[in-house]
């Protein structure tokens, strides 16, 4: 009969040897792995990109290429009115307003175009519409906007800055090429057709815009 401290013993020196042998197999199984080299996580091409928002001059900027122009007003400027919606360019949220040199002016998604194509062009956010006091507050809206308040013209206000964007292009078109009275109704949905509203069902906006247009002197001709 073999005494319990030899059995002890014995099974405590297999276990020591499998440790071992345990140990020496990772070792030679690490000094086989080919060592992994560490490359940085985010590595960008960048571009410099100077622009002018509401009114001011913003940059040059060193800006990634392919940063979508939604990202650099959230990130870089802190401009967050500019609602990012489907991210492809189909419901219209994002868009900015771009001023050209010809006095004209024309909505562009941001949610699809790279910041860098607005180098050098002077654009206009959601937050540039209503008047500010030296201290920021808001002081008067614009007449769209006051408008899309007076008719309740949106409930979560997640598409609004779209919808008034769109509008003001809109009206500053008709004071430079003024329409028919006959046409209103399809201007403005011509105007507004690409924007997507989850709540509100258009109407409300739709009235909204079109009190503006038949209630500013020079947009409305009497004669067709």
């Amino acid at each position: 009969m073999t005494a319990p401290n030899q059995t002890a013993g014995g099974v405590e020196a297999n276990a020591n040897a499998n440790a071992n042998a345990n140990a020496n197999a990772n070792a030679n199984a690490n000094a086989a792995a080919p060592a992994v080299s560490e490359r940085p996580l985010t590595h960008f091409r960048t571009l410099p990109l100077s622009i002018e928002v509401n009114g001011k001059i913003v940059g040059p900027t060193e800006v990634p290429v392919g940063l979508m122009m939604i990202d650099y007003l959230h990130e870089y400027l802190h401009l967050t009115g500019s609602r990012l919606g489907c991210g492809q360019g189909i419901c219209h949220a994002c868009v900015v307003i771009v001023d050209k040199p010809d006095g004209t002016s024309e909505e562009v998604r941001t949610c699809i175009t790279g910041a860098n194509f607005f180098h050098g062009k002077s654009i206009r956010t959601i937050e540039g519409h209503a008047k500010r006091n030296e201290a920021g507050e808001v002081v008067e809206t614009s007449p769209i906007q006051q408008k899309f308040l007076e008719h309740f013209s949106f409930q979560c206000g997640y598409c609004t800055p779209g919808f008034v964007n769109a509008a003001t292009v809109l009206i500053e078109r008709l004071k430079r090429q003024p329409i028919a009275r006959g046409e209103v109704e399809s201007t403005i949905t011509e105007a507004l057709n690409a924007h997507i509203c989850r709540c509100t069902g258009y109407v409300r906006y739709y009235e909204a815009v079109k009190e503006v247009v038949l209630t500013t002197p020079g947009l409305v001709r009497e004669a067709a």
